[in-house]
């Protein structure tokens, strides 16, 4: 899909990864519309020039709401790209004290059924619009996260819900094929972000050393490259790509 003058929408617009690929899809000449939970933040970031809404992805209610609110802006939906997400760092059983429920559900919301939330209303959007040449109608993409495979201590909500976003990948690009939509998720490893700026230096450092080249953090434009070229290769569908630097 070519991105001049397409209609995107990406979650988790506001910093990180999220940001990176507001600005990559922008700079491709797509109309792009920000979703973030903090409003004030995503104003801050965009600037007076580029579109937010204040989203919470775990509302069903508000993302319908979000999305009929590009649709009235813009006429059509072709991306959808989802970058919102929580980490909700906990151990199972600490101190005698186990894993809040209140925290299991809050990530779960937010990573996976917000993730579902916005595959489903960008889904129905993108199903109107009239196919290209080949047929495409629209592009979903999803970040999961090497977590999903090799979750570090506390991790079990996030690796969990990441889990999930692997899984519903390709049943959701057979459901969708039929409309000329593509589904593909990305699992990025250790990255610079909001996430991994809290991880312990010891942490972190052992992550690293498990890379082979080149040996750091990956950086928010190189996911958002990725993620450009997933929506520009039509061939690429119903599958998870892993961007960690060979990271095990």
């Amino acid at each position: 899909m070519n991105l001049q003058r397409k209609v995107a929408i990406v979650t988790g617009a506001a910093s990180g990864l999220g940001l990176a690929t507001y600005r990559k899809l922008a700079a491709a000449g797509a109309q792009v519309v920000g979703f973030d939970l903090d409003q004030a933040k995503l104003d801050d970031v965009l600037g007076p020039d580029m579109k937010g809404m204040a989203v919470d992805v775990s509302s069903e209610e508000r993302v319908k709401a979000a999305v009929d609110a590009v649709l009235a802006l813009h006429g059509r939906l072709h991306v959808a790209v989802n970058c919102a997400g929580v980490l909700g760092p906990c151990k199972t059983l600490s101190k005698g004290q186990l894993f809040p429920s209140e925290l299991w559900n809050r990530v779960l919301g937010v990573n996976l059924t917000g993730t579902f939330n916005v595959i489903r209303h960008a889904a129905q959007a993108m199903a109107a619009n009239e196919p290209g040449d080949d047929g495409e109608r629209g592009v979903i993409i999803n970040t999961a996260s090497g977590a999903a495979r090799e979750g570090q201590m506390g991790q079990a909500a996030y690796s969990a819900s990441k889990a999930g976003v692997i899984g519903l990948t390709t049943p959701v690009a057979r459901d969708l094929a039929e409309h000329g939509i593509r589904v593909v998720s990305i699992a990025p490893g250790l990255f610079e972000s909001g996430m991994s700026s809290g991880m312990p230096e010891k942490v972190s450092g052992a992550l690293i050393d498990k890379m082979l080249f080149p040996r750091r953090m990956g950086r928010a434009d190189e996911f958002a490259g990725l993620v450009q070229h997933v929506v520009e290769n039509a061939y690429l569908n119903a599958l998870t790509i892993d961007i960690h630097c060979g990271m095990r």
